[in-house]
């Protein structure tokens, strides 16, 4: 039985991953930070999921977690991902997006000193390290050029794998994720809160949706379907950084039609405000990825598209809201 363990493991993909990975026999830990984390009681629910606590900028906390889960395959999914909150907070983005690899890359290093790829590595890279895009669409030689403090902390541990693994000869791969949604997202991120608003509109419960952009597009997949590319990378025989998307671009735009569309309202414009104040200092327009490397090398593609994954998640915060008023 192989043993991972998955930092990050209350997030989004940490949880998509973990169930995964349970149901291909491995034995899975989850690394959570504090025993009063918010977020606890939800991976608790994953019935085999076993716990461990540290943090990503306390290097010894992540030596006892390495030595306690004794892991074949380590998944660092962990970060401050919410890009909006790096600006209000870059030095503990900083900490935590960017150090926090460094941290978990020595960790590893220091537990298979004997044999550096004895455990294999994956890194939570980020299209947002793209930012200013110098070739449309992004690959995996394309020059980042971050656009946030959170950009600049991933391009941080981005690098610092690449050099773990040339350094030390450690199997550590990165996955360059575009955008990736869900019904588990955070209601913070925008395509959560489209549909959670939608639900909350159609419910009665919400009048109106504030929102900044509305003509950015991102290159949207399904978690679901990204964590298995996640898997798929630690299980070649040498490590590797791959780009993982749909190589489809949608605004925002596009995502009101379909979510207010499904929730059956036609015309959307006097559900939506525009907010100044949620505009990003240093906007990224136009993110799309090539993931060709990714589909001849790994035999990865995505399953999930783009309304249906729009509409999964409407229907998934109908679902709560309805309950949670009932």
């Amino acid at each position: 039985m192989p043993t991972a363990l998955i930092t990050g493991v209350t997030g989004q993909d940490g949880l998509y991953l973990s169930e995964l990975l349970l149901a291909k026999g491995y034995e899975v830990y989850g690394l959570v930070r504090g025993q009063n984390n918010p977020k606890v009681d939800v991976v608790r629910r994953i019935d085999g999921l076993k716990l461990l606590y540290g943090d990503l900028t306390d290097l010894s906390s992540l030596l006892r977690a390495v030595h306690s889960a004794r892991p074949d395959e380590i998944y660092n999914l962990g970060a401050i991902s919410y890009v909006a909150y790096s600006w209000e907070n870059a030095r503990l983005t900083s900490d935590v997006t960017g150090m926090g690899v460094l941290n978990m890359l020595e960790a590893t290093r220091l537990y298979c000193a004997d044999d550096p790829g004895r455990v294999r590595f994956y890194q939570a890279s980020s299209s947002e390290m793209f930012g200013k895009v110098q070739e449309v669409p992004q690959r995996e030689s394309t020059l980042l050029w971050p656009r946030s403090p959170y950009g600049v902390s991933k391009v941080y541990g981005h690098y610092m794998t690449i050099n773990y693994r040339e350094s030390y000869g450690m199997h550590a791969s990165s996955g360059i994720l575009f955008n990736h949604e869900s019904p588990r997202r955070g209601p913070e991120f925008v395509t959560r809160k489209v549909t959670r608003a939608v639900a909350r509109i159609v419910l009665g419960l919400q009048e109106t949706l504030e929102l900044g952009n509305l003509d950015a597009r991102r290159d949207w997949g399904f978690a679901g379907d990204y964590v298995e590319a996640m898997w798929l990378m630690l299980q070649q025989e040498t490590a590797d950084d791959y780009v993982i998307s749909t190589g489809e671009t949608h605004s925002i735009r596009e995502l009101l039609d379909v979510a207010f569309a499904h929730a059956g309202i036609a015309d959307w414009t006097s559900y939506v405000s525009l907010n100044p104040e949620l505009l990003r200092p240093a906007e990224v327009d136009l993110l799309i990825g090539d993931s060709t490397k990714a589909r001849e090398q790994l035999g990865w593609k995505p399953k999930v598209g783009f309304e249906e994954m729009i509409r999964m998640m409407v229907d998934a915060d109908v679902a709560e809201q309805r309950a949670s008023v009932s």
